[in-house]
This record gives C-alpha cells, structure tokens and sequence, in this order.
C-alpha cells in the first residue's frame, strides 16, 4: 500500500472505478484514486491522475496526463481535459466542459451549462476555458462563457460573458480589466 491508501495498482479498495456506464475504462500509469472516488467505466485518463476523496469523473470523458480531480470535484460528463489541470476541492464543471492545458481551478469554482434552469429545454450551452486560465475560489462561469488563454478570473467573481485572453475578471457581474504583470504567463505546476 502507498501512503494514500491505494494498491500497486494506485486505486484505494474503497473507490469505484469502472462500475457505472457502459464499457471499460482508460486510465494511463502511475495514477492515485483515493476512497470515495468514482471514475465511470468509459473514460479515457492519461497518466499521473490524481484524485483526491470523493471526486467523481463521469462517463465520456477525456482527462490528459498529469490532472488532480480534488477532493468533493465533479466532472460531469463528456469533457475534455487537457494536461496539467487542476481542479482544487468542490469543483464543479458541468456535461460538456472543454479545459485547456494547464489550467487551474481554484477551490469551490462553479461552472454552469443551463442558460433556463428548471425554466424549458433551452439547450445546454457548456463553457470553455482554454489554456494556462486561472479560475479563482468560489467564481461561477455561466453558461457559454469562454475564459481565454492565460486569463485569471478573480475570487468570488460572477463571470456572465467571455473573459479575453491575458485578461483579468472581478466582480459580480465581472468586469475585465488589464491582467496585472505579476498574473501574466502561463501556469506552472
């Protein structure tokens, strides 16, 4: 046993991989799911996947090498994930959420894919957030929203259109303002 608590095989006995959905699963060497995960059956994973307690990763979905899915995370469902993302605990990215590489998810960050909830088949419109973006603690990006490369959107920021490239969002509805020197580039790890 490792010191998380998993197998050889880097899969805690008290995670559910493979179980839900149809088909097998895909996941790359060297990964570590802690109890309480559930990684649905016919996902696609590249290697380095850490989970923390209680993530869920659901069916049709692409995660590349390298991706933490933190602990109470939920991908829910035909997303793509690129290399090196981070997703801190109680993330949430809804059914058709593309990711690019290298981006980080602060903790509690919501995003949205219902522009009617509860209100009429509207359509789900899934956001976008490309690469080396940074979404900050508690920020909800709604529905269609793209986050362009390198943007950084604030804490607690309400993000209800696109955010452009090296561009920082804050506020409620967020406002774009210049992205400070000290939040330029891309993410490291």
């Amino acid at each position: 046993m490792t010191d998380a608590g998993t197998s050889p095989d880097g899969v805690h006995p008290d995670a559910t991989v493979g179980e839900a959905g149809d088909g097998e699963p895909t996941i790359g060497a060297d990964p570590t799911i802690r109890s309480g995960a559930v990684v649905y059956a016919d996902v696609r994973i590249g290697d380095g996947f850490t989970t923390g307690h209680g993530a869920v990763v659901r069916e049709d979905t692409t995660i590349g090498d390298d991706v933490l899915v933190g602990t109470h995370a939920v991908v829910d469902g035909s997303c793509r994930l690129g290399d090196g993302v981070s997703l801190q605990t109680g993330v949430y990215l809804p059914t058709g959420t593309t990711v690019g590489d290298r981006a980080f998810f602060g903790p509690h960050a919501v995003l949205t894919n219902d522009p009617y909830p509860l209100r009429g088949d509207g359509g789900l419109t899934a956001p976008t957030v490309e690469a080396d973006a940074s979404i900050g603690a508690n920020a909800t990006v709604l529905p269609g929203v793209t986050v362009g490369e390198r943007a950084f959107v604030a804490a607690n920021a309400v993000v209800t259109e696109d955010v452009p490239p090296e561009t920082l969002a804050v506020g409620a509805p967020a406002s774009h303002e210049p992205l400070p020197e000290p939040l330029q580039g891309r993410n490291t790890q």
